[in-house]
């Protein structure tokens, strides 16, 4: 058996782990503390002060992890930029609350238009400079793709976008998007190696192993009651990385599947809205996103993390034998 996989696991842990506690004083010490809003549930403002922008711990646990393999997988190098471009905006949108005092961060515009550019970026190197072609892998087709011609790069928009949005919304528990997003990062690296014959599957495992070893470090001290939240650094980092690999991969077709509870969130939300507008101030939801409907149904905050991660582990499961 080959144990070369387990290394970038264990050094970006053992990176995150150790950066953590050195992290969370640091970020105290500038005061840089979760704002919580008014509007939330009402357990959550004990979490006011919390530091967040940790997501820097995730992507300093990534990034160092990922370098040691740069020059022998390429790949690598598409999938970082767009993790460290998501992560980037995301650092300017926390900076903007938290240290500028400004509760609603970048504008929806200036957001978009950062989300944008790198992902148009990202879809030009995808064209022009890999072999990953216009074609995605259908599920539980035993090897049938489906090619997108002409709207594969609107389709990569749609794609990165939406992720991208969706692991945003579920970062909203302590543990919640970690936890969801280091079982996803699982799915795609066994899938990177049960690909291996693939030259451009190949490529891929080093970074999405070395997610899973920076969410599991940064886990240690996000998990309830969180001592460091990673914020929209975090999340927009979290979900370029899981677009970047579907798209990578030509798994992109599998996200609806192994990041069930990201779909889900996102839909919570345009449902609530829909649905307000509709009756003119009736709510679906007590609160969306969903998981703070089941927190204000009576379900304790570890209880929707364990349920969420369970079913994103199943999702991922049946991700596998759809390939």
């Amino acid at each position: 058996m080959n144990y070369g996989i387990v290394k970038p696991v264990l050094i970006a842990f053992f990176i995150s782990v150790l950066l953590s506690p050195m992290m969370i004083r640091y970020l105290h010490k500038l005061k840089f503390g979760q704002f919580i809003r008014g509007e939330g549930p009402e357990s959550h403002l004990k979490k006011s002060g919390t530091p967040t922008m940790g997501g820097l711990i995730i992507l300093l646990g990534i990034v160092i992890a990922s370098l040691f393999y740069v020059r022998r997988y390429p790949m690598i190098i598409p999938v970082l930029f767009v993790t460290l471009g998501f992560g980037f905006i995301g650092f300017i949108d926390d900076y903007i609350k938290v240290v500028m005092k400004r509760n609603l961060g970048l504008r929806a515009w200036q957001k978009m238009f950062g989300q944008i550019v790198v992902t148009g970026i990202f879809a030009y190197y995808l064209i022009n400079y890999t072999q990953t072609g216009t074609s995605m892998l259908i599920p539980f087709t035993h090897g049938k793709y489906l090619n997108l011609g002409v709207f594969f790069i609107p389709a990569v928009f749609i794609i990165l976008l939406g992720t991208v949005n969706g692991a945003n919304f579920t970062d909203g528990l302590d543990g919640l998007a970690s936890s969801v997003t280091v079982l996803i990062a699982t799915f795609f690296t066994v899938a990177a190696i049960g690909m291996g014959h693939n030259d451009l599957a190949a490529g891929i495992w080093p970074v999405s192993c070395a997610t899973v070893g920076s969410l599991l470090g940064f886990l240690v001290f996000n998990v309830y009651p969180a001592r460091v939240f990673m914020g929209d650094t975090g999340s927009l980092a979290l979900g370029g990385f899981v677009a970047a690999t579907a798209l990578m991969l030509r798994l992109s077709l599998f996200i609806p599947i192994v990041a069930l509870i990201y779909m889900i969130e996102v839909l919570s939300v345009m449902a609530q809205v829909l649905y307000f507008k509709m009756t003119k101030g009736k709510r679906l939801f007590k609160m969306a996103p969903i998981h703070h409907h089941f927190e204000l149904s009576g379900w304790p905050e570890t209880k929707v993390v364990a349920i969420f991660a369970i079913t994103t582990a199943v999702c991922c499961l049946i991700g596998l034998v759809a390939i």
